[in-house]
């Protein structure tokens, strides 16, 4: 079967974060919304069918997940990622951030250390602050546009009292798959220093070729007991809404601890259509992302075309997974609210400013281009109009 990703859907008026808060988080709904990061595709007809026929029995009770569900996780990532998981090691999580916050609660003290790597997904700072730990930043160093892993920092800013890293990985927002190589290096050293690592692998199918995912938990014994794994359906398959995740820890230690977060909370039970459609991505998924990469791997060649062509002073690598692309826009010079003014008010486009990434963030948006062909291209035009009217300005040159 042949999905249509160039079909647009008026996502207005379904209390969509990414369209419908639009106006209060960017001050007008006047702009292209491309910041929260779901898709703009619809969720795969068998995924909606499996929904659909589960309605037609009209009581919604308390319900449990049923051994098909772990089984098609275990066969995803077996055949996806040649990741052999056992069912013992999945437990359920409302969402990867809901398991990032569990996990700090569960493996560290108030006082402790935990690292992280920005510029990286926002949430990775409040789990940690809010649970009333102390943040480690280890910034990424980036080269032209390359990112890679400053282990010389990292080394310099151990200690006894740090207890945790968590790993972006592919890494949200600069697009890199990590090697296994590096992931060795980092959890070598982790290990080294009793230092837990949380891997957050939630884009993990979102790979363009020839790149590789690497489960951290597959490069060996030592390490896979001495990580937590959070994956879910929900980036892959448009399910954001359904607060559905799964976490994998081979360490039976371990397990327990986190499960004990899990219970303490009671948040073990999720919800009938969360599990319903994570069954169903992961046991018909695979060609439907097939052609999904495809169309995304289009779009980001869009991307980077135009902006090689069109877009002086702004810089774009076609990132290595994930559809977040991490524009590089401090050649014009804007400080972080001029340029967020800049974005919403001349180009009239809804990204993610850098800064909310963190160190490294600064001059930097990020733009979601898991969308239409059509609004990407709008987008990139709107843009250009709008960098060509400053470019114009002497005051800009």
């Amino acid at each position: 079967m042949r999905y249509d990703f160039n079909e647009p859907i008026n996502r207005e008026n379904t209390n969509s974060v990414k369209f419908d808060y639009a106006r209060e988080y960017f001050g007008t709904s006047d702009l292209i919304p491309m910041w929260v990061a779901d898709m703009d595709f619809r969720t795969p007809d068998f995924i909606m069918d499996a929904i659909r026929e589960r309605t037609d029995h009209e009581i919604l009770g308390y319900s449990v997940r049923p051994d098909s569900f772990y089984q098609a996780i275990i066969n995803w990532y077996a055949r996806q990622q040649n990741w052999p998981i056992q069912k013992d090691w999945i437990l359920f999580s409302p969402g990867v951030v809901a398991a990032l916050s569990m996990a700090v609660k569960a493996f560290t003290d108030e006082g402790d250390k935990v690292i992280v790597q920005p510029p990286v997904y926002h949430p990775f700072f409040s789990v940690i602050r809010e649970n009333k730990r102390v943040l480690v930043y280890n910034t990424l160093i980036e080269d032209q546009g390359n990112y890679r892993m400053d282990l010389d920092d990292l080394k310099k800013k151990i200690d006894p009292s740090v207890k945790l890293l968590l790993l972006s990985h592919p890494h949200n927002p600069v697009g890199r798959v990590w090697s296994p190589e590096e992931l060795k290096e980092i959890a070598e050293l982790c290990l080294e220093n009793n230092i837990l690592i949380l891997s957050d692998e939630i884009h993990s199918d979102l790979v363009f070729h020839p790149h590789i995912h690497t489960p951290l938990s597959t490069l060996g014994d030592s390490i896979a007991d001495n990580t937590i794994t959070c994956v879910a359906a929900s980036k892959t398959f448009n399910l954001a809404g359904l607060s559905s995740s799964a976490v994998i820890i081979s360490n039976e230690e371990l397990r327990a601890r986190f499960n004990h977060e899990i219970q303490t909370g009671h948040l073990h039970m999720g919800n009938i259509f969360g599990t319903i459609a994570m069954e169903a991505a992961y046991s018909k998924g695979a060609d439907w992302l097939e052609q999904l990469l495809s169309y995304l791997q289009g779009n980001a060649d869009l991307l980077v075309e135009f902006t090689e062509s069109n877009l002086p002073g702004i810089t774009v690598r076609s990132p290595e997974a994930t559809y977040l692309a991490w524009i590089d826009m401090k050649n014009l010079g804007m400080k972080s609210k001029e340029l967020r003014r800049f974005m919403i008010n001349e180009a009239k486009i809804g990204c993610n400013d850098g800064s909310g990434f963190g160190p490294g963030g600064t001059g930097y948006q990020r733009m979601n281009f898991a969308c239409p062909r059509s609004t990407l291209e709008k987008a990139l035009d709107q843009l250009k109009q709008a960098v060509d009217k400053q470019w114009s300005r002497s005051s800009f040159k």
